[in-house]
This record gives C-alpha cells, sequence and structure tokens, in this order.
C-alpha cells in the first residue's frame, strides 16, 4: 500500500506490500461514554483496555493516586498533559515533572502522582495475563487474533534494567522523521505533535500491518478512523469501508492486515499516540527514527 512520496513512511521496507487474509473488526473505546473501569486512592479514574498483544491503562491521575504493578517485563509510561510523578522500582526512584516517556523495568513498581494530568501505561499482554484479565473487553481475545504474530521481545538493554526517563520537549520533531518514536524490550510508543489544524483530506495515508496491531490512543480531539478489509476470492469476508467518528479520549485498536488512516477533523487541539508490541523493526531500521535506540540493541 503505497505512501504519497513526502510522507516519511514512504522509505520503510514494509511500504508498498498487498495486505492478504481476513482481520478481525477494528474497535474503538471512547473513554467518557460510560465510568472508568477503577478508582485510583487519590481520586483518579482509570480505564483498563486491551488488544492482542498489548495492555494499555489509561489514567486521569490526582495528586496521591499510587500506581502499583509487579511485571514479567519492561513497560512504557508516559506522563503528559501537566502530570508529575515519583517511579519507585529497586533499581532506584526517579521524579517525573515534565511530559516524557518512561521505561520501567521488571519487577514491583509503584507510579506516585504529585501532579494532575494524563498517565498512560502500555504492557506486553503475553507478559502481563493477570493485567490483561483486568481488561473489560479481555473476552473479545478467547480465542486469540491468528493474524497477530507470536509475541517476541527484543533484547534487554546492555546496561541492565533501570527507570529510563526521555523528556518529549528534548526531542523535538524533525523533518523527514515519523513523531517521537521510544522503544524497549517489549513495546514501542510513537508520540506525534499535538496540533489544532483538521488534517489535509488529499494527504491521507492508508497503509496495514501484515501481522501487527496498532493500538492508537487518542488522547485529545476528533478523528475519523477509516478502515478497509482487502478484499479475497471469497466474498462472503468482504465487508463495508468504515469511517468511525471518535472523540478523545479513545482508544482504536487496528488488527491486521485492515487498511487504515486516521484523520484529525474539526479545528482543535489533536493528540495522537500509537504503541506496538513488540517493537517494530521496520520504524528500528530508519536511521535516527527510535530516539533511545542506543540503548535498545535490535534482535
Amino acid at each position: 500500500m503505497p505512501y504519497d512520496a513526502n510522507d516519511p513512511r514512504s522509505a520503510l521496507s514494509t511500504a508498498g506490500a498487498t495486505p492478504t487474509g481476513v482481520p478481525r473488526a477494528a474497535t474503538y473505546r471512547q473513554l467518557h461514554d460510560g465510568p472508568a473501569d477503577v478508582t485510583e486512592s487519590g481520586g483518579g479514574a482509570t480505564w483498563w483496555t486491551r488488544s492482542q498483544a498489548m495492555v494499555v491503562a489509561f489514567t486521569e491521575a490526582l495528586p496521591g493516586d499510587r500506581l502499583v504493578a509487579e511485571t514479567a517485563g519492561e513497560y512504557g509510561l508516559l506522563v503528559l498533559d501537566g502530570a508529575g510523578v515519583d517511579v519507585h522500582h529497586d533499581s532506584g526512584d526517579v521524579t517525573v515533572d515534565r511530559d516524557s516517556v518512561i521505561v520501567v523495568p521488571p519487577g514491583a513498581s509503584d507510579v506516585e502522582v504529585t501532579r494532575a494530568g494524563n498517565v498512560v501505561r502500555v504492557f506486553a499482554a503475553a507478559l502481563e495475563p493477570e493485567l490483561a484479565a483486568r481488561c473489560v473487553n479481555h473476552d473479545d481475545y478467547d480465542p486469540a487474533d491468528h493474524n497477530v504474530a507470536d509475541y517476541q521481545p527484543w533484547p534487554d538493554p546492555p546496561d541492565g534494567h533501570r527507570v529510563r526517563a526521555y523528556e518529549l520537549a528534548d526531542h523535538p520533531s524533525e523533518p523527514g522523521r515519523l513523531g517521537s518514536i521510544f522503544r524497549c524490550s517489549t513495546v514501542m510508543i510513537n508520540v506525534f505533535d499535538p496540533h489544532d489544524e483538521p488534517r489535509d483530506p488529499t494527504m491521507m495515508s492508508p497503509h496495514h500491518h501484515d501481522d501487527f496491531e496498532q493500538v492508537s490512543v487518542q488522547m485529545d480531539g476528533n478523528y475519523v478512523h477509516h478502515m478497509r478489509v482487502p478484499w479475497t476470492p471469497d466474498l462472503t469476508t468482504w465487508r463495508d469501508d468504515e469511517h468511525h467518528h471518535s472523540e478523545g479520549p479513545s482508544i482504536v485498536v487496528i488488527p491486521p492486515p485492515i487498511v487504515h488512516t486516521s484523520q484529525a477533523v474539526d479545528h482543535m487541539r489533536h493528540f495522537l499516540i500509537d504503541v506496538f508490541a513488540p517493537p517494530r523493526i521496520d520504524f528500528s531500521e530508519r536511521p535516527g527514527w527510535v530516539l533511545n535506540a542506543d540503548d535498545y540493541p535490535l534482535p
């Protein structure tokens, strides 16, 4: 599925491939359409949602919240929209008071919220079955999505596990690079710059993934998520295109090999984050795209 020549993804090794197979339907969870799944210790609200490969915990955090986890693998922690946290772990404690992507090591961790804002945690579902079981849509993945490749973690950091914090302000956008991408041994996080304008409808980017999901964490703004199921010789598998209007905050799960693209609409703040598990090899192959690549080797 080719990209526009001006799209940074046009140079990816996966660009131009033809989708095959019949995907599951995309799923959309508009968080404010219902009550939170959990009220945290400080009064904050958390929604737990999963895909085949990922668990996403979205917290509208308040001071005094304690986000505690015991994990088999690393996980990604996003501290956004003015939030402040103290991350406690046996490897050391880290204070974060600016928008950041944080890698939390395996084992027991305690994220203490010191200032209100949004906190998003991203886990590899295969490594954290107890966290996956918390998700309201857990039963959707019994049976599993056979189009998603079996989960394989990437190598651990050569200098050992520790809490690693990457402040987004230290990694401004650059021409020719797609968003701000960080990875660890379990997940990859791509943070796009917030913006106020709708997307140019003549500059969309329909594409697909052969065997991995994309979960879009729609932090703010209105989007239309366009989805197309590839035609196969079996007409009974064909489905109508979807053009799903979604208001933030929302979680959108895009299974392979759906052809998809997301369109920011209306004049308002738009803020979107894409997450993947395990990390994407095609993004990792592009020099300079993964901003913490020196910390995590390729497989």
